[in-house]
């Protein structure tokens, strides 16, 4: 049995290099920590990586082996904790150096965390320790030709600075439509609500929309979000509702079934999303621009936060770039990077409540003017204001450690009740968590955490959630629900193989 039960998803090591020393015999609590370990494994092949974690952990406290690092930095990977899972695959190399299993670990933690010349490293040894591993060998190729093209992009960054999509469309704006479209089209140029409903349903059949409307919709949207300031204010009415969801990361089927619960969007009906529209869910094309169409439609009721995955980096890994590529084309996956980077960071809901996509910051008595002095139209940096606003989770500990992610920080229940009194707010809202619930109320209800996506990569289980709050009273209500069925093509379809 393999030790994360997915050994034909990585390259075979030589006979010499799988040998591991057993000492059970002579190690009673070598046997011990074994056994936990494989009660480890099982719960991993069942998906319940949290449990996997847990007994991973067990079998290290035990008897540490290098195997039970590699198998729970695998684990880490899974949950998205990209830190932990390269601190993890460090140990494990620490522990034994010919480990080949934890370089391929260590390599694909690199790739989540953008560090793509150090993957390529880790993949290059391996390839060189597995000659005849057609796996390794092709890793090794992907990689490199993932930081030969990041070279590229930095290369010509300049070029694309001077762009803006407007100036992209110039050339397009004669674009055929040709005699056997029959699918939405923009009236005078125009989204209306007659064209976002024969959209959802075009959407829902599996069907494109025509590539001169798509360009025009990325045209309106950035000239309609360079108009937005980096944290936009939203005042709710008296007895009003609003509608806050968190990631939907490209499962379209599930954000119709939001639509179905909880009503299209409308000016009495608004909605914010907050930030990760794509990636990973093979319907990410469908979701943003369902997502940009009733922005246009309804500007002032239908709000757009960024998330971690609205970036040029992450769109290469988990998919959005690929899918982009192969619906429409590498000049519209260059118009949504742009795009993207106009999108606001946050949002103020009746002066009271603070939504954004991941959490707060490394340090004391930031004001919500800082958050609106920040100059967002750009790649999210490694460090600052702006990435920990779109990387930073809550922890039940209080102060700040270092993110699981390896991005942004964890913060306690103390830095969220000094930036709430600081700030004068009630509570904070953010997404970027997976929850079995959906939602999860942390700091004594002052961090909530809100996921729309249920059933996260069609493999988590998780129930998907949304929030609603009235004007008079902003007390969360929570709408939970089960995953749609859709189409069978699997997530992480378009993704970088490695992160597959």
């Amino acid at each position: 049995m393999s030790e994360s039960g997915e050994v034909n998803h990585e390259p075979k090591p030589s006979a010499q290099e799988s040998v591991e020393e057993d000492s059970t015999q002579e190690n009673p609590l070598q046997a011990k920590a074994d056994e936990i370990g494989t009660r480890g494994n099982e719960y991993f092949k069942q998906q319940n990586y949290e449990q996997a974690i847990a007994l991973y952990t067990e079998a290290i406290e035990t008897c540490p082996n290098e195997r039970f690092y590699a198998n729970r930095s695998f684990a880490h990977f899974r949950t998205e904790s990209y830190g932990y899972a390269l601190t993890d695959a460090d140990e494990a190399i620490s522990m034994k150096s010919s480990y080949i299993k934890a370089y391929y670990r260590r390599a694909a933690a690199l790739m989540a965390l953008g560090r793509f010349k150090k993957a390529l490293a880790d993949l290059e040894l391996v390839a060189k320790r597995c000659p005849s591993s057609k796996e390794a060998q092709n890793k090794y190729t992907e990689c490199k030709k993932m930081v030969n093209k990041i070279a590229f992009e930095k290369a010509i960054s300049v070029q694309h600075q001077e762009k803006s999509v407007a100036k992209m469309c110039r050339d397009l704006e004669f674009t055929t439509i040709e005699d056997d479209y029959n699918g939405p089209r923009l009236e005078d140029g125009k989204v209306t609500l007659e064209f976002m409903k024969d959209l959802l349903e075009w959407y829902k059949n599996q069907n494109k929309l025509h590539k001169s409307f798509a360009y025009r919709i990325l045209c309106d949207m950035e000239t309609l979000l360079k108009k937005e300031p980096s944290l936009v204010e939203i005042t709710v009415p008296d007895n009003e509702k609003f509608t806050v969801c968190g990631d939907i990361h490209g499962q379209f089927y599930d954000l119709l079934h939001i639509f179905e619960i909880n009503g299209l969007p409308s000016t009495t009906n608004p909605y914010l999303f907050n930030g990760d529209f794509v990636d990973r869910g093979s319907f990410s094309v469908e979701c943003i621009f369902t997502l940009f169409g009733f922005k246009l439609l309804y500007p002032n009721h239908f709000f757009l936060a960024r998330g971690n995955h609205e970036s040029f980096n992450m769109n290469q890994l988990y998919g959005f770039n690929g899918e982009v590529v192969s619906k429409y084309s590498q000049n519209m996956a260059d118009m949504f990077t742009l795009v993207y980077n106009w999108l606001p960071l946050c949002h103020l809901i009746n002066q009271k409540v603070l939504v954004m996509h991941g959490g707060l910051f490394s340090k004391d008595n930031v004001s919500l003017d800082d958050l609106r002095a920040i100059d967002r139209n750009r790649q999210p940096p490694e460090e600052g204001l702006m990435c920990e606003l779109l990387w930073s989770d809550p922890h039940r500990l209080s102060g700040r450690v270092p993110s699981k992610r390896g991005v942004g920080i964890q913060f306690g229940p103390d830095v969220t009740e000094s930036f709430l009194k600081f700030n004068n707010l009630d509570y904070i809202i953010r997404s970027h968590e997976v929850k079995a619930e959906g939602y999860e109320e942390a700091h004594d209800g002052k961090c909530i955490t809100v996921f729309s996506a249920p059933n996260y990569c069609d493999q988590m289980k998780n129930l998907g959630a949304f929030i609603t709050l009235r004007g008079n009273d902003l007390t969360p209500k929570y709408t939970t629900y089960s995953d749609s069925p859709h189409p069978s093509i699997r997530p992480m379809a378009y993704a970088y193989s490695l992160m597959s």
